[in-house]
């Protein structure tokens, strides 16, 4: 029987907020999902090995924390959900706790409400705790873009590529000025930002598909308009080593991408420190990417397992998850903060979280449906198909449509 002076110290009741766990609570994430630094000082603060067990998971993360939940064998006490997979595991909502029943509510309003809405479902019910967001803006080499006489200091970059087509425009006059550079890696990178940027997507509210819709569109003659223009580098992919080459040499001139990207440019082209610079441009105000944990309904200990969360979360600790590992906070009062006010000196010394902050602030929430990463993919593997196989893009653009409906309707949206 459960000794009832354990169960009050621990404010709660039941015997599974004892103070010495049966077992260690067992924490799942991925190589970057959260700060190394941060995840071992919990492992001090709640007891060593014996307390808390991380493990970092290799290859498909998704499928394998899917396997374990539908198994009901070996599932962690905290499970790290990546952004790009919320929306697909909302309607398996009972496979986690409502971490409002937990006191997540009580701390609600410390974080991006965009960002929270994401990780809750329609009836509230929050399965992921916010880890990070991924505010996205204009990361450009700042020699390339001197050279080819275009501004160079963020302000003015800011100010000439304010919109999508004066950006495009200035990726003809870089193109003039240096043949060999280009100023966007691929068509899918510009369709995905001013998807990004709206508050709808591929399917609306009621479950209609609206992928045919001029919002869609939109995105789409914008990304067609950069690989018609001849200003797209037609990478496809971060860190492949085509990409890795073309940041490294100086053929990128720059990049659109979240927050989070700042350290794939750091870590892949250590040589070209000093020379990149942030701006907002015509990417500010999408969010791409941003994560999230959750506790599973299977897992043991919940109240503990809340703690620890809450704990690796806090703003203090999301700060550090900025400074040591490029994840922006979803804590807004972590912004003010030393570890996002010093000066990046891979950026030549810019207080780069200053652009994403302002951008972050910008973002709107887009409902986001199960079936909606599904369905860009039918769209993004069309824009490969224009840049890589020359594809008329009005063909393209109409086989999408056609096979995104026919997806959605599998997947049951009306």
């Amino acid at each position: 029987m459960c000794g009832l002076l354990a169960a009050a110290a621990a404010g709660v009741s039941g015997c599974t907020a004892a103070t010495k766990p049966t077992r260690a609570t067992t924490l799942w994430y991925w190589s970057g999902g959260l700060s190394e630094k941060v995840v071992a000082d919990a492992v001090s603060r709640y007891g060593g090995a014996a307390g808390l067990k991380p493990r970092l998971v290799e290859g498909n993360y998704k499928q394998q924390l899917v396997d374990v939940l539908t198994s009901g064998k070996d599932v962690p006490d905290i499970a790290g959900v990546k952004g790009e997979d919320i929306a697909s595991l909302l309607p398996r909502a009972d496979r986690f706790v409502d971490l409002n029943t937990l006191g997540a509510k009580d701390v609600a309003t410390e974080y991006l409400q965009w960002k929270w809405q994401q990780g809750s479902t329609i009836d509230n019910r929050l399965v992921g705790f916010p880890i990070d967001i991924g505010p996205t803006a204009l990361f450009y080499r700042r020699d390339l873009f001197e050279r080819a006489g275009l501004p160079a200091e963020p302000a003015d970059v800011s100010a000439r590529l304010r919109d999508w087509e004066s950006y495009l425009r200035a990726g003809e006059q870089l193109r003039r000025a240096l043949p060999e550079v280009s100023l966007v890696k691929n068509a899918k990178e510009v369709f995905s930002n001013v998807l990004g940027q709206g508050d709808t997507r591929f399917v609306d509210p009621t479950n209609h598909f609206v992928g045919d819709g001029a919002h869609i569109r939109a995105a789409w003659d914008t990304a067609v308009r950069a690989h018609a223009l001849g200003v797209s580098a037609r990478i496809q992919g971060d860190t492949t080593d085509a990409w890795t080459k073309a940041v490294a040499n100086g053929l990128l001139a720059s990049e659109l991408g979240a927050a989070w990207h700042a350290l794939d440019i750091e870590q892949q082209a250590p040589e070209t420190k000093g020379l990149w610079r942030v701006a907002a441009g015509p990417a500010a105000g999408a969010n791409v990417g941003g994560s999230f944990l959750a506790i599973p309904a299977a897992g043991a200990d919940h109240a503990k397992a809340f703690e620890i969360v809450k704990w690796i979360l806090s703003p203090e600790n999301q700060a550090r998850g900025f400074a040591e590992a490029a994840l922006f906070p979803s804590a807004p009062s972590a912004y003010s903060m030393p570890a996002l006010t010093a000066p990046d000196e891979f950026f030549g010394g810019q207080v780069t979280s200053e652009v994403f902050a302002a951008s972050a602030k910008q973002a709107r929430l887009a409902y986001e449906a199960p079936a909606d990463a599904a369905i860009y993919q039918v769209y993004v593997d069309e824009l490969v198909n224009v840049e890589e196989k020359g594809k008329p893009a009005d063909t393209a653009w109409n086989d999408a449509v056609a096979a995104g409906r026919r997806l959605a309707a599998s997947l049951g949206v009306n």
